[in-house]
């Protein structure tokens, strides 16, 4: 009896084997990214209570900056209140993730599949709460030189040091506007819905001189990756060759915004410096799945 019992199980094994290996690299590609997805979802989720309990420190300090600047400087206080929007799950930075991954949910039956993998990890280290919290030094530096140097920035030099010019961290991130470009070809950046009125207290911003004089930003120097949808990375992409196409047509010289980093970028997170992961890890071409569980670790010109 005891060796047809272990028949049995030898050949229960096989047909388990068996099936396993019918499964398509396809449908093995679509469970991981079910899998990435639900995993995306809960460390969505569980950032948001962060936001909400005030674990994120610089969330907190986010929302002391537009208290100082609304009792200091009357005047700026709609201003401040709606930056310090991103200190919570209505703000612009978190919106901006939740709608990225309802996006990859829509998509992700749509091939190429390794594309939604290389995404959804983008995604999920944008939700760590350590990356947030730096993503979070522009808005905070953005109230920090609206107080004209009564605040401090935060992750960055001083505005003193960085040299002459308020800092506008916000402009070139999508999350907050885009850039619109009129009949002359010229492109400006829009601010979008509550954050038009930040257009009333900072000046017009156009892309050629922006790109040219662009000040540090942690979107722009660190996070853009991250914090962007394929979509946004490729309108920039689009706005920055049409640009760089007139530049040439005028004889003029064009710098790309995202050439190099700009200097002054100081005590961010160890993940913050860490390069997402490369594309080449999901090459068709390699024959195998990537385990689901394996992560990456992962101010401005106004124009003037």
């Amino acid at each position: 009896m005891s060796n047809i019992k272990a028949w049995k199980l030898i050949s229960l094994f096989c047909l388990i084997s068996l099936l396993m290996g019918c499964q398509s690299k396809e449908e093995q590609l679509q469970q991981t990214i079910q899998q990435s997805i639900a995993k995306a979802e809960i460390e969505l989720n569980e950032l948001g209570k962060a936001l909400d309990n005030g674990s994120i420190r610089n969330a907190t300090l986010l929302s002391e900056y537009a208290r100082i600047i609304a009792n200091e400087k009357p005047e700026l206080s709609q201003v401040a209140s709606v930056i310090a929007q991103d200190a919570t799950q209505k703000g612009a930075l978190y919106a901006g993730l939740t709608q990225r991954l309802t996006d990859i949910k829509s998509t992700y039956l749509i091939p190429p599949y390794e594309d939604s993998l290389q995404n959804l990890d983008l995604l999920r280290d944008a939700v760590k709460p350590t990356l947030f919290a730096d993503a979070l030094t522009d808005p905070i530096n953005m109230l920090a030189d609206m107080s004209g140097g009564s605040l401090a920035r935060v992750g960055a030099i001083s505005q003193q040091a960085e040299g002459v010019g308020e800092g506008n961290q916000l402009v070139g991130n999508p999350n907050y506007g885009n850039w619109q470009t009129n009949s002359n070809g010229i492109s400006f950046w829009q601010w979008y819905g509550m954050y038009r009125i930040l257009g009333d207290v900072f000046d017009r911003v156009e892309y050629g001189s922006w790109s040219k004089r662009r000040k540090y930003s942690y979107y722009s120097d660190y996070g853009r990756s991250r914090y962007s949808s394929p979509k946004q990375i490729k309108a920039q992409t689009a706005v920055e060759t049409r640009t760089r196409q007139s530049y040439q047509r005028q004889g003029k010289q064009f710098s790309s915004p995202y050439a190099s980093k700009k200097t002054g970028a100081s005590g961010l997170s160890r993940s913050s410096y860490t390069p997402p992961k490369s594309r080449s890890s999901y090459s068709k071409g390699s024959g195998t799945v990537r385990n689901s569980n394996n992560r990456t670790s992962r101010g401005v010109s106004r124009g003037k």
